[in-house]
């Protein structure tokens, strides 16, 4: 068994064996997960978000009921709110989730939000996030509204409750599947692809038809914007000059780096 490096006077550097062990530990299939966990630091968007997700969704099980449905009305980005208040309904409907089960939305935002955040930043997350909301429920509403104007739907489809964080979601998930590998890129679009036709086959709802795959666009439509932008491990830093100063290069030619 190799020993461990010792110094001029024979003596082991202090705290050596810990971190062969530490690096031992961050080395291979443990690293790469460790590197996709979701950190306060990585991914500050991603988790402040479902924070509040996670408390909306709670107050919605131990309120009141009447207290709950007042709130989520007011929300709601239904046709009726959009044309009066627009901007509280486009904010406000996204803290919100379909239901009372949270954990669903916890994977979905593990596996599309926190990867795009960790590759492109906060800002730029967000704000795929937000297009994909503001988006999708305008040109699903838009549908419904002139639906009703001409007669195709009845008045009180503007009413139907609209809440849910699944149009960020799902732009998130189009924005990311252009940062991944072509195979990486055809699992999720086609994941996605085969989720909304399942959705739309089941429930039938003219909202989720229109929403859901104008969400999906909305994030391959930033693909460029993204790309540009993505997060690149920093260049290596050139080598410090030996002490007394580097002989310079022959012929007066500059000494160039490997990116």
């Amino acid at each position: 068994m190799a020993g461990l490096r010792q110094d001029a006077g024979g003596r082991v550097p202090a705290g050596v064996p810990y971190g062969m062990l530490r690096l031992g530990l961050r080395t291979g299939a443990v690293q790469w997960l460790l590197d996709r966990v979701p950190t306060p630091r990585r991914n500050p968007f991603t988790l402040g978000y479902l924070a509040v997700v996670g408390a909306t969704t709670t107050f919605a099980r131990l309120a009141d009921p009447e207290l709950v449905q007042r709130l989520q009305e007011a929300s709601s980005s239904d046709g009726h709110n959009l044309l009066q208040h627009p901007v509280r309904a486009l904010v406000l409907s996204g803290f919100w989730v379909a239901g009372e089960v949270w954990m669903p939305y916890l994977w979905g935002f593990a596996f599309t939000l926190a990867p795009l955040e960790r590759r492109v930043g906060s800002a730029r997350a967000a704000a795929v996030f937000a297009i994909g909301h503001v988006t999708a429920t305008l040109l699903s509403q838009g549908v419904v509204v002139v639906a009703v104007e001409t007669g195709r739907m009845a008045p009180e489809v503007m009413d139907h409750l609209d809440i849910g964080v699944s149009y960020g979601v799902l732009a998130c998930l189009g924005a990311v599947a252009g940062l991944l590998s072509w195979r990486g890129r055809l699992l999720a679009l086609g994941g996605a692809g085969l989720m909304i036709a399942e959705q739309i086959a089941s429930d039938r709802d003219v909202v989720t038809a229109v929403g859901h795959p104008a969400a999906v666009l909305a994030g391959v439509a930033l693909w460029r914007w993204l790309r540009r932008a993505e997060r690149r491990p920093p260049r290596p830093r050139p080598a410090a000059a030996p002490a007394g100063g580097a002989a310079p290069a022959r012929g007066g030619a500059h000494v160039r780096t490997a990116r």
